[in-house]
């Protein structure tokens, strides 16, 4: 028996999650899967974390859910593009964690 519960889709999983971790394969149907619509439905103050593949998140959109105090933070395994170019936000944001992949 697991003690889980069913949602009904990924905003509502965002919304009740302190940390949500993208583990998916990337496909073009899925592209930009984490989107405005996606983060904005996000629990305040959670953390996201991407350890999938970089297309999977517009990371227009995240960078506006860490400047808004939407999500506490993000650990970013990936990125799209790869390597981010010199002087991109996330680089220089102290609550987000990028590593190689």
């Amino acid at each position: 028996q697991v003690n889980a519960t069913y949602v009904s889709g990924l905003k509502e999983l965002m919304s009740l999650s302190d940390f949500v971790v993208c583990c998916v394969p990337a496909s073009p149907e899925n592209a930009k899967l984490f989107s405005t619509d996606v983060f904005s439905a996000a629990k305040q103050d959670s953390v996201f974390v991407n350890v999938s593949r970089g297309p999977l998140v517009d990371h227009d959109a995240l960078l506006a859910s860490l400047r808004s105090g939407r999500l506490f933070g993000a650990g970013l395994d990936v990125t799209d593009p790869e390597p981010l170019p010199r002087g991109h936000p996330l680089l220089q944001m102290d609550n987000v964690v990028l590593m190689p992949h």
